[in-house]
């Protein structure tokens, strides 16, 4: 049987239970002052799926109150097949396949999700190589920046007009992390490094110069030379960080294609959960999605906002 025959998946009110055992698993909530005793489920064939009263603020309220999904028009289990199929596609999921794939216009499918994907995204400091593990650390360069050359402008060659990643791998736990960067610079590198990596922790880059110096921050300090053809030398190799980016560039230039610079936060985001969730920690397709349910809250995402940041 289909994994999408499941009853949360095309059963309103069996999607809001749901999504409802897993945001208010101590029961039903107030989002306005957090009552939980004075609380009750509102009946009547008028009274919207799902909606509660608190009887101390007087207010009603539904589990989308608060999440990614607030506001939305979209049915809970339309949403729900959204989580899951972004959840399960290891390059990721087009909005124009989610649009023919869900039934919903282009334009709700991209908004769709981008809020799915701010579910996904951790700000956390990661704490990578805690104990003395070993950390690789590198970028990549994707996609064209506007602000270095403007549309219709001959791209060129080299990395300067390309939007950069900044990427760390703990060996040990298997994660990773990404984020944004403005420049390769070792003032602007170094300070996130020493945030996200722990003191006692082993680095490995290539031979960038701006990580010459990172054996005064951390442990230790190691790379390789790629320009000179030496790729691993013993333990020292960046091999776990290139295979996640192989992963990462076949999904936003095969699925993806386009992403401007003020987008490609939420994109990493998506590719960095996925790797962090995958079948090698025990998070199969319907865990993942799981784990992406538990991120809704607090996420929500105004459609101006989603254009202009």
């Amino acid at each position: 049987m289909s994994i999408l025959s499941r009853p949360e998946f095309h059963d309103e009110q069996a999607a809001y239970d749901y999504v409802e055992a897993r945001v208010w698993p101590h029961g039903a909530t107030c989002p306005k002052c957090g009552e939980r005793e004075r609380v009750g489920k509102m009946g009547g064939k008028s009274t919207r799926i799902g909606t509660y009263k608190c009887y101390k603020c007087r207010k009603p309220f539904t589990v989308k109150v608060g999440t990614i999904f607030e506001s939305s028009h979209v049915p809970m289990h339309i949403w729900l097949q959204a989580i899951y199929l972004m959840c399960a596609s290891k390059k990721g999921i087009s909005s124009n396949q989610l649009h023919r794939t869900l039934g919903v216009t282009l334009k709700t499918a991209w908004f769709m999700s981008h809020r799915i994907r701010e579910a996904m995204r951790s700000d956390d400091l990661a704490g990578f190589g805690s104990g003395g593990g070993v950390v690789e650390v590198d970028e990549t360069f994707i996609g064209n920046d506007r602000t270095k050359k403007p549309k219709h402008t001959k791209k060129g060659r080299g990395y300067a007009h390309k939007h950069k990643l900044l990427t760390l791998v703990d060996r040990n736990t298997g994660r990773a992390k990404s984020m944004v960067v403005d420049d390769l610079k070792a003032k602007t590198l170094v300070p996130i490094l020493k945030e996200n990596i722990a003191k006692e922790a082993v680095v490995y880059t290539d031979e960038a110069g701006q990580y010459r110096f990172l054996g005064k921050d951390f442990a230790g300090h190691d790379f390789t030379r790629h320009g000179a053809g030496v790729y691993v030398r013993g333990d020292v190799h960046t091999n776990t960080i290139e295979g996640y980016f192989s992963i990462f560039k076949r999904g936003m230039k095969g699925t993806y294609q386009h992403c401007a610079k003020k987008h490609l936060h939420r994109y990493a985001a998506e590719f960095e959960f996925r790797y962090n969730n995958r079948i090698a920690h025990g998070a199969d397709d319907r865990v993942r999605a799981d784990i992406a349910l538990n991120g809704i809250v607090g996420k929500r995402v105004l459609y101006r906002d989603s254009l202009g940041a």
